[in-house]
């Protein structure tokens, strides 16, 4: 099944950017043999996630699992990713 990474995001939002950046990195970082994919996803589209992601954005989801919101730690992340392929 792999790992589903869903990152919430809205148009200019710089916390947004830098939050990315990082998730980006990490998933760079991962081992080819996890299978991770990542959606990013426009909270703005979508009233439900609006509503209830607002202020909350940047949001990382793991396997819809609420990671993180606003920053994103690059170890705590890993770690978590680690967790999610071995739970499979």
């Amino acid at each position: 099944m792999g790992v589903v990474v869903e990152f919430l995001t809205r148009e200019n939002c710089g916390l947004c950017d830098t939050a990315r950046e990082v998730v980006e990195d990490v998933l760079a970082d991962q081992p080819e043999t996890f299978d991770v994919r990542l959606s990013v996803i426009d909270i703005d589209s979508d009233a439900q996630l609006q509503a209830k992601y607002d202020w909350d954005v940047p949001v990382v989801l793991i396997n819809g699992r609420q990671h993180s919101f606003h920053r994103v730690d690059p170890k705590r992340f890993a770690q978590a990713l680690r967790a999610a392929h071995e739970r499979g």
